[in-house]
């Protein structure tokens, strides 16, 4: 039996889990990709990267309801597998539906992979810890990539990109051995308190809202810079900025666990996120995109740990964070299909305006569970 907590297992979840949103987590680089390169146009590279989405979240939203009756380390192997095949075939490929559906499958691999890596996050005994961990090296690798992918483009174009993404994948199969079996867990986690079943979907409700707002403004960040009159490069550069900060925000986390509670800095990070998407309303210079990316990044990324372990602490064995995965994917992937909506009814403002009305509501949702879970911490 492996240890959930010992050093090898969380090291294996941290790395799977940057693994298994690779392509989401450089998704304004491989949407501009899609266009610059590939020659679609940015409704349906928007698409695109969302039937990718539609695909995690499918596997999500499968194993929410099965990831205790399935081999946990057998089922990482085949998402895999999976997602190694599926960038392989993306190779050489310009038709839109064949894309789109070489996609989705690419992204029911990486479904399989998030969902059982945070779902282990979850269970561990410092879930805040740990879901900060995973977001501080999943930034770490984002922070990066984006930085180079204007030199890569160049270098390897788009089908060098698929390489390096089916390579990144195929390296995980060195990191499952350490890794539990479902059947190792018992109570790998303390006894957390009762909550109720509405209390639970409300928050998760407000899950599905935040990440669909992050999924509407994460998809075009790129074409938005250059439409903000940015080169290719120093878009790249705002985001890559953007990333390292978000890394600092992570860290919060990592550093202050529960010190002071979960309520102030998901009401902080939440609503603050909107503040700075709100600037990216209207007429844009290069000082308010890097201000409006850069903060919405950094407070992006202090929210998240926070919002997963608050799930995790619903119940002691990880079912209700598992859900949560389902609504953080799916809210990924509806939010680039509506952008592209939004985008042809009335451009980049009406699509960042929505993601703030949407940020607002998602702190209300979450309010009630953050509330209940003062008195427990």
């Amino acid at each position: 039996m492996a240890d959930i907590n010992s050093r090898r297992s969380i090291t294996a979840i941290v790395y799977l889990a940057v693994v298994g949103p690779c392509v989401f987590i450089l998704q304004p680089g491989f949407v501009q990709g899609l266009v610059a390169y590939l020659g679609f146009d940015e409704q349906q590279a928007g698409l695109i990267a969302s039937y990718e989405m539609f695909g995690l979240a499918a596997t999500t939203l499968l194993l929410s309801f099965v990831s205790r009756v399935v081999d946990w380390r057998k089922f990482l192997v085949a998402c895999l597998i999976l997602c190694v095949v599926g960038n392989l075939a993306s190779l050489g490929q310009t038709d839109f539906t064949t894309l789109s559906l070489i996609r989705f499958a690419t992204g029911l691999g990486s479904g399989g992979l998030v969902s059982l890596t945070f779902t282990m996050a979850g269970l561990t005994t410092h879930p805040d810890r740990s879901f900060g961990l995973i977001v501080v090296w999943v930034l770490t690798y984002g922070a990066f990539g984006m930085l180079l992918m204007p030199s890569a483009y160049e270098a390897i174009g788009m089908n060098g990109l698929f390489v390096f993404f089916a390579l990144f994948c195929a390296s995980g199969l060195f990191f499952v051995t350490p890794l539990p079996h479902s059947s190792d867990i018992v109570d790998a986690a303390e006894q957390r308190a009762d909550y109720s079943e509405l209390l639970k979907i409300v928050s998760l409700s407000g899950v599905l809202i935040y990440n669909t707002a992050v999924g509407i403004v994460w998809a075009y960040l790129f074409l938005i810079g250059l439409e903000a009159g940015m080169d290719e490069q120093s878009v790249a550069n705002a985001l890559t900025v953007s990333q390292f900060l978000g890394i600092g925000g992570a860290f919060l986390p990592v550093l202050l666990g529960v010190s002071y509670g979960r309520l102030l800095p998901l009401g902080i990070s939440m609503l603050g996120g909107a503040v700075f998407i709100y600037l990216l309303v209207g007429e844009i210079g290069a000082l308010l995109f890097w201000t409006g990316v850069c903060g919405f990044n950094f407070l992006w990324n202090v929210a998240t740990p926070y919002l997963l372990a608050s799930l995790a602490d619903f119940d002691s064995r990880g079912r209700v964070v598992v859900h949560g995965v389902s609504m953080q994917f799916l809210g990924f992937a509806i939010g680039p299909l509506l952008a592209s909506r939004l985008l042809t009814a009335g451009g980049y403002d009406l699509v960042n305006t929505s993601a703030v009305v949407l940020f607002v509501i998602a702190t209300i949702l979450f309010l009630p569970g953050s509330l209940a879970q003062r008195h427990h911490l």
